[in-house]
């Protein structure tokens, strides 16, 4: 079997001549993965300052840092999506510097919204570097890629990060400097990269034609899955926000069970999520995002079902719903991102990736008071109300339809070639 053959046999898409765009995807969720998870305790390892004060001071430059999707949007269809993520990992190098300085209030809300901005920026400008990476038929194979990619660099990185913190204070500063240092080295390697795509020259500050934001809002197609998508946001927040609380708080269950969970999601990801873009590239991506939807909803139906089984059965049931959980996430997360691009005219797509990635950051803004108020209200609701907002998703995600805005970028041939009777995104005929 030569190397492609094993490559396609895996699901991963063709790697040659994007070597450095990899290794920076590597670089940058390993730095995310080292302080990211643990920026709460690290300012109350390295300052006096009561928690309190350190939890109010990082929402609110959480809270300042969420019109920033916008304003990348207008700088990639500017400057080029891979100049603006070259910059936002800089500005989070910077950001992760200046937590060594931050030992008051006020700096904690500024290198907090300098952090999340930079993270912001990344995320709107990272989905277009995929199609700058992907040839021909691989999009969804990029997407499920890099999702593992992450996955892998992400979890590294906490496991790293948990270790320095049990050092001490010493190492948890230098564990923030070697974070820095990773974004920095991300931003050399994707200035170093010439990807196979080449992007579109960087137009007016101002496109013409009717573009701008205006041209976004006007697009009700796109805006239905920029509201689907909070459902699924709201989905991908159990893990950071109600998981722990349910397991300990709820169902007294033991603490190890929550790091099963965390453990088998990570795994699965990392080793499964590649053979899952294989099995639907050639659907449509609006179809799978559906799928997902249904498939989130049964994984809470299994959750709220917890609650009700014998004690012994308690640990077998988390850790089904967790593997349900966990296949509806490698459904949406890589058909998400691909409709996300591919329902986006090239002229304007930063913007159009701009009004995307604000349902993530609301949705992540909203998500801790929305589902700890639910838990409030009952230990059933959170999961009650997140099911039945997953299954509301599905008939606006179906209703995008099959066929995605002409895009010279997501044509299937190079010059020369003979075209394609179908399209990889939407496997409906080519329209050029």
């Amino acid at each position: 079997m030569t190397g492609r053959e094993l490559l396609d046999k895996w699901g991963l898409p063709d790697l040659a001549g994007n070597g450095r765009f990899v290794s920076a995807n590597v670089m940058d969720s390993l730095g995310n993965g080292l302080v990211l998870a643990f920026t709460v305790l690290y300012f109350t390892t390295t300052t006096s300052l009561p928690l309190g004060a350190i939890g109010a001071a990082l929402s609110l430059g959480q809270l300042l840092a969420l019109p920033t999707p916008v304003v990348a949007g207008a700088l990639i269809d500017r400057f080029g999506s891979r100049t603006v993520v070259i910059g936002a990992n800089l500005m989070s190098a910077i950001g992760f510097c200046a937590f060594l300085a931050a030992d008051a209030v006020w700096k904690i809300v500024a290198v907090q919204f300098v952090v999340q901005a930079g993270s912001s920026i990344y995320w709107t400008s990272s989905r277009s570097l995929v199609l700058l990476a992907a040839r021909r038929r691989d999009h969804a194979r990029w997407f499920g890629f890099i999702s593992a990619l992450r996955n892998i660099g992400g979890g590294f990185g906490a496991a790293v990060a948990s270790l320095a913190i049990a050092w001490g204070s010493e190492w948890v500063r230098a564990l923030v400097l070697a974070n820095a240092l990773s974004f920095v080295i991300a931003a050399c390697l994707l200035a170093g990269w010439r990807p196979a795509t080449p992007e579109r020259a960087p137009g007016p500050a101002r496109p013409a034609g009717g573009g701008g934001y205006g041209a976004v809002l006007r697009d009700l197609r796109y805006l239905r899955l920029v509201v689907a998508n909070l459902a699924y946001v709201l989905a991908a927040s159990v893990l950071p926000v109600l998981l722990a609380l349910y397991i300990t708080e709820v169902l007294h269950a033991s603490a190890w069970l929550v790091g099963a969970c965390m453990v088998g999601n990570m795994v699965l990801v990392a080793l499964v999520q590649t053979l899952v873009a294989r099995m639907i590239e050639r659907r449509r991506p609006a179809r799978v995002l559906a799928l997902a939807g249904v498939v989130n909803a049964a994984a809470f139906a299994v959750f709220g079902l917890v609650l009700a089984v014998p004690g012994w059965m308690v640990a077998g049931g988390l850790l089904l719903a967790m593997a349900v959980f966990t296949a509806a996430e490698m459904l949406s997360m890589p058909s998400s991102s691909e409709l996300s691009a591919s329902l986006a005219p090239e002229h304007i797509r930063g913007r159009y990736l701009g009004v995307f990635q604000l349902s993530w950051s609301l949705g992540n803004a909203l998500a801790p008071a929305v589902l700890t108020t639910l838990l409030g209200h009952g230990p059933a609701w959170p999961w009650v109300v997140l099911g039945a907002v997953n299954l509301l998703a599905v008939p606006l995600v179906l209703s995008l339809g099959d066929s995605a805005l002409g895009d010279p970028a997501l044509d299937d041939t190079a010059p020369g070639d003979e075209a394609p009777q179908r399209h990889p995104l939407t496997d409906t005929a080519e329209h050029r």
